[in-house]
């Protein structure tokens, strides 16, 4: 995972990080391993009662595959800063692809801490291309 930041360019993409369709077991195996076991995510009645249609996923789940995204690319150990706001609700079915592009070389003066930085935009968009969490990365090279 040796990137240079002399080869990295403004409006570079990532490569794109597709998923499978979100079902009933990822979301049951999201909520034990992040502690979310708020029946809305696995309780197929509790959602209705709530006025959803059925379950949907943790707002953290789509999160953790932009994490994955971005440390498919560079070590975790280069990840600076990674923040999101959440755009829409992730249902069952839906097919997310995270993507995202480096929008800023932050070489002021070359140097940030003894580091220089990249600046990406980052998303997650379903199959119809309804975005799902928009955010931003800070990645030491």
């Amino acid at each position: 995972m040796g990137i240079d930041f002399a080869s990295v360019k403004a409006d570079q993409p990532l490569p794109e990080l597709k998923l499978p369709p979100i079902n009933r077991t990822t979301l049951a195996l999201f909520a034990g391993a992040s502690g979310d076991h708020n029946p809305i995510h696995i309780d197929i009645d509790f959602a209705r009662k709530a006025g959803m249609d059925d379950v949907f996923a943790q707002g953290m789940l789509p999160m953790a595959y932009l994490g994955r995204l971005l440390t498919t690319w560079v070590s975790p150990q280069r990840l600076r800063g990674f923040s999101a706001r959440f755009a829409g609700i992730t249902h069952l079915g839906d097919e997310l692809t995270c993507s995202g592009r480096i929008v800023e070389q932050i070489d002021h003066d070359g140097e940030r801490n003894g580091e220089r930085l990249g600046k990406f935009e980052i998303q997650v968009v379903n199959q119809s291309g309804e975005v799902k969490i928009t955010g931003e990365a800070l990645i030491a090279f």
